[in-house]
């Protein structure tokens, strides 16, 4: 499988010859060319801007579904996209492998202010691979059953802090999550978010997790 990690809250996952793009605020990463990749599956874990992305765009040349809440998915279905509109709840198969979403405590809204439901994080599993893509979120306690129940190989969390996580509760959500991998996300985008990852990656290291720190523009695999 190949992970990369395209800025901000995206990554795109690759399983055979299928993409999967989580939150697609990708065009201001220019190494990165969509146009190029047989994106099968989006999936936006809320409707704040950054995160829905590009996601309209990509979808409508490729063909591709939408995996959302109800109401974003709803957002993505009335603009003639094709859509998987889910819930909190259960396991959800695609070709690829499967993915359940879980709760984050985030606000949500879309880009004018109208409810987008409820901010979400999604659990993959990919090649017996299971990531945890956190979305926007501060720390919960959620992510103690999280560990329980769907013990993640890897977890992508936010640690810009201000909207989100600072570097100090993300690193107890990964303490919490017991993730043998960390790759922070959502920092340096904006001011607001700006994180210290040398301190991240030492808390992290601290309980003998990885801390992964990928360069979207080196695509790191």
């Amino acid at each position: 499988m190949d992970i990369r990690y395209l800025g901000h809250s995206a990554f795109h996952f690759k399983s055979g010859d299928r993409t999967i793009l989580v939150d697609p605020y990708v065009k201001q990463n220019e190494k990165y060319d969509w146009h190029a990749e047989n994106i099968t599956d989006i999936f936006v874990t809320h409707g704040h801007a950054d995160h829905i992305g590009d996601a309209v765009e990509i979808a409508k040349e490729k063909g591709a579904t939408v995996s959302a809440v109800v109401e974003l998915a709803k957002y993505f279905s009335d603009q003639g996209i094709t859509t998987n509109s889910v819930n909190f709840g259960s396991w959800l198969n695609y070709p690829w492998g499967k993915a359940i979403f879980v709760p984050a405590f985030h606000s949500n809204s879309l880009p004018d202010g109208s409810y987008a439901g409820s901010a979400a994080g999604i659990i993959f599993d990919i090649e017996n691979v299971r990531m945890y893509h956190a979305g926007d979120t501060a720390l919960t306690s959620e992510m103690k059953l999280i560990k329980e129940l769907y013990h993640p190989t890897i977890a992508m969390l936010p640690v810009g802090g201000h909207y989100t996580m600072d570097v100090v509760h993300a690193a107890v959500a990964a303490d919490w999550l017991g993730a043998r991998t960390v790759i922070p996300m959502h920092y340096n985008t904006f001011p607001e978010i700006k994180a210290d990852l040398e301190l991240f990656a030492k808390l992290v290291n601290l309980n003998n997790t990885n801390c992964m720190i990928l360069n979207p523009e080196e695509l790191s695999k």
